[in-house]
């Protein structure tokens, strides 16, 4: 049973643009979703976020349960209903933010024990618990409690965790109360190691899911091997469903992996960096906290079509930044829309058959003097993407025999 439906509209060698119809909404991949903690994001209301073209938000299980609690939300009618947001939503399980919030937390086979931040008496989540909480709460996607650790360890711990990973899946499957409403994705772990990634994505692939996430990356790892690990799943991953990378959301992070196959994105970047001053644009990034902004009357991107840079000016935004909410919440604004035009961008140069163009232009206007990083330059070579004109040569030192499946 699933609830989602996933096409492919057009390809581009790895690359797809696909549209997936879930219960909530119908949704345009490559996308990315911004991440509303305590269901909502920070500073930007529900219609300005479906202004911007925002299709999915992401909500916390973890930080849900606390407050206002999955029982409270249920009896309101669900997440969407209670947030008043009509398009789709997905949670994460609560694992990783236990992880990484409690130095407390501790993992058996049970579930993740951690300290309650409530009352500080010893709690256990379980996947049994995390599919409960996250089927009363109602998002569209749903997400399997994995056992979570850093790509940075190495060792027993990351085979463990694994095949834990694969474990708690079939908790998951059989905890799910609302299959044909909700849909349960699984998630990629094995660290760095091929090996353990292989048997992780096969044992997931078997148990045919709606859809799969890569998990374990975006959290300290290399580059070089953030990409190959990327390139790895997306090939053994089924054509026909969709395949989510969590916590990526650099605009090259995303270009890349949506040439190397993935449709889905989440992070907090682009509004936590808008709440410390800085602006997501075609260049990188723009610091308006910077003294050089004081004066300056343009807007934040002379290309850019949203409310934001019609508006306001730099030097406005400058005086603002920090000081008021107001320059958070603008920024926020400013840099989602960015995020959703970069989706938008990805979708039809696919659909066109002009992705390459794309690609090229994305990376000329970030690397005018065409130092592209040589880690990009690997991956565009596995994902068969020609950069040539937007990238002063390197010595490819890429293994290229076993990524080109």
């Amino acid at each position: 049973m699933m609830a989602l439906r996933f096409e492919v509209l057009g390809r581009f060698n790895r690359a797809r643009a696909a549209r997936l119809t879930l219960p909530h909404f119908t949704c345009e991949t490559p996308l990315f979703m911004p991440v509303g903690t305590q269901g909502t994001i920070k500073g930007l209301t529900t219609p300005q976020l479906e202004e911007i073209g925002c299709q999915i938000i992401l909500g916390n299980t973890y930080h849900l349960a606390l407050r206002p609690t999955s029982e409270l939300i249920d009896e309101l009618g669900g997440l969407h209903k209670f947030m008043n947001w009509p398009r789709a939503l997905l949670t994460d399980s609560g694992g990783f933010q236990m992880v990484s919030l409690l130095h407390l937390a501790d993992i058996t086979e049970e579930g993740v024990t951690f300290q309650s931040p409530v009352d500080g008496k010893p709690m256990l989540l379980t996947p049994e618990e995390s599919i409960q909480i996250q089927n009363r709460i109602g998002a569209d996607i749903i997400m399997a409690l994995d056992d979570v650790v850093k790509t940075t360890i190495t060792g027993p711990r990351i085979e463990e965790a694994m095949y834990r990973t694969l474990r708690w899946i079939d908790r998951c499957i059989a905890a799910h109360k609302r299959p044909t409403e909700q849909n349960l994705f699984g998630i990629v772990q094995g660290g760095l190691d091929p090996v353990l990634r292989d048997i992780c994505v096969q044992g997931l692939v078997e148990r045919n899911l709606p859809g799969y996430a890569i998990g374990g990356l975006a959290g300290g790892e290399d580059k070089d091997s953030f990409w190959r690990v990327v390139a790895q799943c997306t090939a053994s991953l089924p054509e026909s469903k969709p395949r989510y990378v969590m916590g990526v959301g650099y605009p090259l992070d995303i270009v890349v992996c949506s040439a190397l196959g993935a449709d889905m994105y989440d992070c907090v970047y682009p509004t936590r960096t808008a709440r410390f001053g800085t602006a997501l644009v075609p260049e990188g990034v723009l610091k308006l906290k910077h003294q050089s902004m004081a004066e300056d009357t343009r807007p934040i991107d002379s290309t850019c079509e949203c409310m934001v840079c019609k508006k306001y000016t730099r030097a406005y935004l400058h005086c603002l930044v920090t000081k008021d909410a107001m320059g958070s919440q603008l920024l926020s604004y400013h840099n989602l829309y960015y995020m959703m035009q970069l989706s938008r961008n990805l979708h039809s140069s696919i659909i066109q058959g002009k992705f390459p163009e794309f690609v090229c232009d994305f990376l000329r206007k970030m690397f005018p003097r065409g130092d592209v990083p040589e880690w990009v330059c690997n991956a565009m070579e596995v994902a068969g993407i020609d950069i040539s004109s937007c990238c002063t040569p390197f010595n490819s030192k890429v293994n290229l025999h076993t990524l080109s499946k």
